[in-house]
This record gives structure tokens, C-alpha cells and sequence, in this order.
């Protein structure tokens, strides 16, 4: 199995755009609440405790985020959390509220997320390794540690393979794209 660093890493790779970083900050809380929302029906109770499909999948996210590092698996638990919740909330609406929240949600969370590879230049890590679908929450909130200073030592790990954020130019990668076609 890959370790925390290389996951990030490989993602990363796909994400050094500062406005696609910016752009899923915003689109995959969108997706992760949207899914939420759409998986919180039907529930049932086991043991007493509510039970859900979306509860499921987090509990499946959240041993996956515990193999690969304690510290951000507590933290996608916070987050994931929040996404339960408000998951549940818009879920106990109507049908029509439910389904066009969560569907909603979702069709505008991967609008961001495509624009932000639009300045990115590049596709989005998932279409050529499904995990990225997974470790996308992770990242953004990766990216959000470091931002503030933590996990200095994973942000050095990523930087030193893949290079650091910046801002690209885009006519320089229009440029590009079009001499990598007519070759």
C-alpha cells in the first residue's frame, strides 16, 4: 500500500495551479456534502445508532485515512462529521429538496473542479487512478494544514518530487497544448 506521502504526492502532481487548488477548496466540500446528502437515505438503526449508506462510506474513507496517518484521519473524521450532518439535514427535507440539494451540489462541485483544471492544464488525477476520487478530500485538507504551517515535513516531501504551487501562465499553456498536438 501506498503511504500517506505518496498518495499525496501523486495527486499533487495533478493539482500545482494555485486557482485549481483554490478551485477544490470550494467543489470537493461540495461533492462530499452532495454525496452525503444523496447517500443519507434510507437509514435503518443497529444497535440503536442510525445507520445510512453515506455513514458506510465514511467509516470505509475513514479506516482507508487511519492506514495512511492518524492525525489526518482524525481530522477527515471532524470533516466528514460536518458532511453527515448536513448530509442528514438536507436528506430529512422533502424528496425534492433532498435530490435536487444533493444533485445540485454535485453537478456545481465538479463545475469547479473542472475549471480548476482548465487552469491547470492537465485532467484530473482520477481519470487516471481512481483513488484520487478518495484522497481529493484529503488533500484539500492537506493543503489546508499546510497553509497554516502543519505537516511541514509531508508539504517538503510533495514539493520535493513534484515542485511547488504557483500561479501558470495561460497562454503559455494554451501555447503548449497546441505544439504538443501538432507534433
Amino acid at each position: 500500500m501506498k503511504t500517506l506521502s505518496e498518495h499525496l504526492t501523486q495527486y499533487a502532481a495533478y493539482h500545482r495551479d494555485r486557482r485549481n487548488i483554490a478551485t477544490h477548496f470550494i467543489g470537493i466540500p461540495m461533492i462530499v456534502l452532495s454525496i452525503a446528502t444523496l447517500l443519507s437515505r434510507p437509514g435503518f438503526e443497529l444497535f440503536g445508532v442510525g445507520i445510512t449508506p453515506a455513514t458506510v462510506v465514511v467509516i470505509a474513507s475513514l479506516v482507508f485515512y487511519l492506514l495512511l496517518d492518524v492525525a489526518f484521519a482524525i481530522l477527515m473524521a471532524v470533516l466528514y462529521g460536518f458532511a453527515l450532518w448536513g448530509g442528514a439535514a438536507l436528506a430529512a427535507q422533502s424528496q425534492a429538496v433532498w435530490l435536487s440539494a444533493g444533485i445540485g451540489l454535485f453537478v456545481v462541485g465538479w463545475v469547479f473542479q473542472f475549471v480548476g483544471h482548465y487552469y491547470e492544464g492537465r485532467k484530473p488525477a482520477f481519470v487516471d487512478d481512481l483513488t484520487g476520487l478518495i484522497i481529493g478530500p484529503l488533500f484539500v485538507a492537506a493543503e489546508a494544514c499546510f497553509y497554516f504551517g502543519l505537516r511541514r515535513e509531508v508539504l517538503l516531501t510533495i514539493e520535493e518530487k513534484v515542485g511547488p504551487t504557483l500561479i501558470r501562465d495561460m497562454n503559455a499553456t494554451h501555447t503548449d497544448r497546441k505544439r504538443l498536438h501538432e507534433s
